[in-house]
């Protein structure tokens, strides 16, 4: 199955590049997006897997477009068996997902055809799903659509942030990459194409999608807040600011309210408690104010010196 091409990207990338190695299959060049700055003027700062590239000693090439023909052409001087792709942030034109022998295997964050797309972690969350995983296919020019190759499912736990998920998938993903190349190489996987009546759609966040709405029931509103931690965090109307909320909860035993959504009901040492749609209340246990720091919800009520029965438009 040699030479194999690795292509990764982020965090999520990694623990499958370090599964190769561990395995015996190391890859026989990596490829990683250009480094780029986080914020205006700041330094360049590379890529998670252009970081661990270098520290397991593997030869590493940042391209802007893939598609590109001058490196298409030294990559058809590889003669790649098969191409592995975990979270590389572009699409692949016909000519590269053609040039492997065995083609271009994909870690995608779902299970397939579940939550197509950039964001499945995060929409997996905002939609309460009760079990999540990871998908291997084979990759054709549609959106994830690819045949399935082998799937790994974990049960969520009810709490989890978009980041905690994206590290206990990142970890599940590399042991059934290597069983997929052994697989393939073995002969003993059979793809199966996947149920197009099941599709659903995850597109990717753009960050004017942090705000949200205290008209939403709370359940759904809880699940908002961790589907979008820590990135772009979700941010509620607090009296004429946007504040950013980090941690809230729905309370064990339920507050009904008949205030109109976005009323203070309560005031605690640590919490603050706000109605929401459909007779509901959250709990608000920390946030953060736009140049500070984060806070319990109790110190960002005392900062505002907000009280009960205020309405937070």
């Amino acid at each position: 199955m040699k030479p194999i091409i690795f292509f990764g990207t982020p965090d999520f990338a990694v623990p499958t590049l370090a599964a190769l190695v561990t395995a015996g299959m190391s890859p026989d060049l990596v490829v990683s997006q250009p480094s780029r700055s986080a914020r205006r003027g700041q330094k360049l700062a590379d890529p998670p897997v252009v970081v661990a590239a270098r520290e397991l000693g593997i030869p590493c090439e940042q391209v802007e477009k893939v598609r590109d023909p001058e490196f298409l052409a030294r990559l058809a001087e590889l003669a790649p068996g098969v191409a592995v792709v975990v979270a590389f942030g572009q699409l692949f034109p016909r000519a590269l997902l053609a040039l492997p022998r065995h083609g271009c295997i994909n870690l995608h964050a779902s299970l397939l055809p579940r939550w197509r797309g950039a964001a499945p972690i995060q929409a997996a969350i905002a939609a309460g799903d009760p079990v999540s995983g990871v998908t291997t296919m084979i990759m054709e020019e549609g959106l994830d659509s690819g045949p399935i190759l082998l799937q790994a499912e974990l049960a969520l736990g009810g709490r989890e942030t978009s980041g905690e998920l994206s590290e206990r998938l990142a970890a599940l993903g590399g042991p059934l990459v290597v069983e997929t190349l052994r697989g393939l190489l073995a002969g003993s996987l059979e793809p199966r194409p996947q149920d197009e009546s099941l599709v659903t759609l995850a597109p990717k966040i753009r960050k004017g999608e942090a705000r949200t709405r205290w008209d939403l029931p709370a359940f759904a509103l809880e699940r908002t807040v961790r589907a979008f931690q820590p990135w772009p965090g979700a941010e509620l109307p607090f009296g004429g600011e946007w504040v950013r909320v980090i941690a809230a909860t729905v309370p064990v035993a339920p507050i009904t309210s008949h205030a109109a959504p976005g009323t203070v009901v309560a005031i605690e040492r640590d919490r603050l408690l706000v109605a929401t749609g459909e007779g509901s209340a959250i709990a608000i246990e920390r946030a953060q104010r736009a140049g500070r720091g984060p806070v319990s919800g109790g110190e960002l009520a005392r900062a505002l010196h907000l009280a009960l029965s205020d309405r937070l438009t």
